[in-house]
């Protein structure tokens, strides 16, 4: 125990006396107008310096961590050092991805053997903690920022947009109220405006960030379940589901499994789906979905598609709004990456009628290269979309007048100022910078089948239109399924690139998508090589 200053006895100090001797009082003196609101008033010399408690019992003498680690106080604490120690490693690791090999190196049992270890009983230094993280994780990172990552429509992070991802965890803001970060919210209503413009979307859509596509289309069919159960005479968020209209969901056979997963959230189920045919792309016949809207009643919700997850194929999105509209009903828009298309003056015919759509949901950290997790939805009725999300609370301190509460407008209560990369990468790119992202990922795609379809064996299966690239390797055996899975599987031991498998129109196949920012001619060149020669090993 510290032992009381002379003159006060223990018995007789005050709780808030009693904190104060667990500082060190500043010489510098306040008024105690400004006082920092639950600071103890310490006589006048309120503004205070806390430094680390020493240990006492059995950790007197020990080494201890500064920051509040072990139970230590400290309003100093040392950032410099872990700061630092993770600036090291960041850059070391950002400038090893051209040459890195793609995949991870290290398997399950050497990354729990690494990581792994009993709960620690006494603190750490901060620094070595950092130093010794990046250690154990580094043989099993995959290299997703790398030029040659193409898997999954996974972007990288451009350097602005990595920059001001770091400024928001330094900053720690919650931004679900105006009131807890002013700044964020203002940014998120900034950016939100320049993403409705790269997309040519009508002014004043609402806008939420959110995790990604996920829950971008589960808050989009939110909005579109109250506003057409409420169409219905049905109050959904008061008296739920059951009694409810049925709603239908008319979507395209080949829909990301996303929407399933979102309607299972929502409590519609996929029961509700009605499949609609389409085309040897993966785009939605307009009279087949007209079909489907006539043999049925009630309540109906169109799920579109901007960019099939397998071919990047867009469904014509003009007649589908057009046909949907004259039934009555909500068009939403997946348009995880394939949306990013409508801010290339070139690719935008592709995308065209996507602003007669009532919601879309997009991802950022795709094509416009920001740190996960960045999804976003935009709807084009504010007032069902903040019906669906918004919260009241008395103890809550709302919004009022010309502010804005995040929280109103997606499912999470407290969260993460992800607007902030969004804000920075729009803001350093620039218009003309995002399409030329965009268009140089579709010309790389083209590249990227051309050399493969000029080998002997191998099949483009698809419309390159947008970024995704299909392939299917033939076998000498007729084995061809089995022997293009093989291929995919060496190509990601191989590390020298790395993409996924798919099944399309039930044939096995390899799929590359070109997202990431940084890749150039030279990336697809040595990637397409090595692919060929996976290929050819037997």
């Amino acid at each position: 125990m510290q032992q009381a200053r002379p003159g006060i006895n223990r018995r007789q100090r005050s709780p808030a006396a009693d904190a104060c001797l667990r500082v060190r009082l500043s010489r510098e003196r306040h008024t105690p107008a400004h006082r920092p609101s639950g600071e103890p008033a310490c006589g006048s010399d309120w503004a205070v310096k806390a430094v680390a408690l020493r240990p006492s019992g059995e950790h007197a003498g020990r080494p201890h961590a500064a920051g509040i680690e072990g139970g230590n106080v400290v309003h100093e604490p040392d950032w410099k050092g872990p700061l630092g120690e993770a600036f090291e490693q960041a850059v070391a690791y950002l400038e090893s991805l051209p040459e890195r090999p793609v995949g991870s190196r290290a398997d399950l049992d050497e990354l729990r053997a690494a990581l792994g270890g009993p709960l620690p009983e006494e603190p750490q230094d901060p620094r070595e903690v950092v130093a010794a993280l990046a250690t154990a994780a580094e043989p099993g990172l995959m290299a997703s920022g790398s030029g040659r990552f193409f898997g999954f429509v996974i972007g990288g992070a451009t350097p602005a947009a990595l920059a001001a991802d770091w400024l928001t965890s330094t900053w720690d803001q919650n931004a679900g109220l105006h009131i807890l970060g002013p700044a964020v919210s203002v940014a998120e209503e900034q950016a939100g405006r320049w993403l409705a413009e790269l997309f040519g979307l009508p002014a004043g859509v609402s806008v939420g960030f959110v995790t990604g596509g996920q829950m971008a289309n589960f808050t989009a069919l939110a909005a579109a379940r109250h506003e057409m159960l409420r169409r219905a005479g049905w109050d959904v968020e008061t008296a739920g589901l059951p009694g409810a209209p049925p709603l239908r969901v008319l979507a395209g056979a080949g829909r990301h499994d996303t929407i399933d997963r979102a309607l299972r959230f929502l409590g519609l189920g996929t029961g509700a789906i009605v499949p609609v045919e389409m085309d040897d792309q993966g785009r939605m016949h307009p009279d087949a979905l007209r079909r489907a809207l006539a043999g049925g009643r009630g309540p109906a919700i169109v799920c579109a598609q901007a960019g099939n997850v397998n071919s990047g194929a867009v469904d014509p999105l003009t007649e589908i709004c057009e046909v949907a509209h004259e039934a009555g009903a909500w068009v939403h828009v997946d348009g995880a990456f394939g949306l990013w298309a409508a801010a290339s003056p070139r690719l935008r015919p592709l995308v065209a009628g996507v602003e007669l759509a009532d919601s879309w949901a997009t991802d950022a950290h795709k094509w416009l290269n920001v740190p996960y997790d960045s999804g976003v939805v935009l709807c084009a009725h504010p007032e069902a979309h903040r019906a669906a999300m918004g919260v009241r609370a008395v103890y809550l301190i709302h919004a009022s007048g010309a502010e804005r509460d995040e929280v109103d407008y997606t499912p999470e209560f407290s969260r993460r100022a992800r607007s902030l990369p969004v804000y920075a990468a729009i803001r350093a790119l620039g218009r003309s910078g995002v399409a030329a992202l965009v268009e140089r990922c579709c010309a790389l795609a083209s590249r990227f089948a051309e050399g493969l379809a000029a080998a002997d064996g191998v099949v483009v299966l698809n419309e390159v239109v947008l970024n995704q690239v299909l392939v299917r390797f033939h076998a000498a055996d007729g084995g061809h399924d089995a022997h293009t899975r093989r291929v995919v599987e060496r190509v990601q031991d191989d590390g020298t690139c790395w993409m996924s498998g798919t099944t399309w129109r039930g044939q096995a196949a390899m799929r590359i998508s070109v997202s990431n920012w940084t890749t150039d001619e030279a990336d697809v060149d040595r990637s397409v090589a090595a692919i060929l020669r996976c290929a050819r090993a037997g």
